[in-house]
């Protein structure tokens, strides 16, 4: 039989190249929303909402009705702003059941206390692998997808699949896996799992970044496209292979330019520290840690 396909929206932020999207079953008008954007500004340390109004508004015109808010992963490039929409849209927020290991990692690497749950329980639901819900009336299932980070989900909708970081574009890669927890040999199997989808699944990318020799963006490629052509991952790429080149690749990267503060606001489901006695909420940047 062949799988439903819903109609996929994508929003792109070009202040951290990263595409979010709204996934509709327009026979219901029920939708889900994936890896949104909180504006941030790190000269002010300011936040903003224009990136995530975009969402509201589009999901407003369209009269839609939000079923669920996933993150398909603590995020180190952009802070999620789906406590901001959650409380505009409704919806279940959600993510990987493995967050209770970044959330023990960094809570830690931030000192953040023991006033941080470090249960996931700042999260609506936490999927497990395999685990099935439904968007309307389409049915989605969670794929546990990790090596970029531990607790990395990817989301089969329909026909479409959505891989946060694991895979960028056929020309640019795949995920570094060198943050606490990623492991490059358990991405290439994660990716070999993905591989096993028809070919014709539509996949939807978290980031694009505008490799040499290409002028546009793009966020949607196919199974079947990676699998013959990704530059890191194609077939005939040994797993030995990709985790020699992946590590090497690793060693010349720096962090993301938001990483200290996406971390410490995304392993608490997107929401800020806890205001000091001041009424300030206050951001920690560890030094020589990473």
């Amino acid at each position: 039989m062949k799988a439903p396909s819903p109609d996929v929206e994508a929003f792109f932020d070009p202040a951290t190249n990263t595409v979010s999207y709204i996934v509709i079953d327009s026979r219901t008008r029920h939708c889900a929303v994936i890896d949104s954007v909180l504006d941030y500004e790190p000269n002010a340390a300011r936040t903003g909402y224009e990136s995530a109004q975009r969402l509201v508004d589009r999901i407003r015109e369209r009269e839609l009705t939000v079923d669920w808010l996933l993150e398909t992963h603590a995020h180190a490039d952009h802070l999620s702003a789906a406590p901001w929409l959650q409380s505009r849209l409704g919806g279940q927020l959600a993510i990987g059941e493995h967050i209770k290991t970044v959330q023990s990692v960094f809570g830690e690497i931030f000192n953040a206390g023991p006033e941080f749950a470090r249960d996931g329980s700042q999260f609506d639901r936490l999927f497990a692998d395999g685990a099935e819900y439904r968007i309307g009336d389409i049915p989605a299932r969670a794929l546990h997808t990790p090596g970029h980070t531990p607790a990395c989900m990817s989301h089969l909708i329909g026909d479409a699949l959505f891989v946060g970081d694991t895979l960028f574009m056929p020309d640019y890669g795949t995920a570094r896996c060198d943050f606490p927890g990623g492991d490059a040999r358990t991405l290439y199997r994660s990716i070999q799992t993905i591989f096993t989808l028809p070919d014709e699944t539509r996949m939807f990318l978290c980031h694009d970044y505008l490799p040499a020799g290409r002028t546009s963006y793009h966020w949607q490629t196919t199974v079947g496209e990676q699998r013959r052509r990704n530059i890191h991952v194609r077939e005939g790429i040994s797993e030995e292979e990709f985790v020699t080149r992946r590590q090497a690749r690793d060693a010349e990267l720096g962090m993301p330019r938001l990483i200290l503060p996406a971390v410490q606001v995304n392993m608490r489901a997107g929401h800020l520290p806890p205001e000091e006695s001041n009424g300030t909420c206050y951001l920690k940047i560890p030094l020589n840690v990473f």
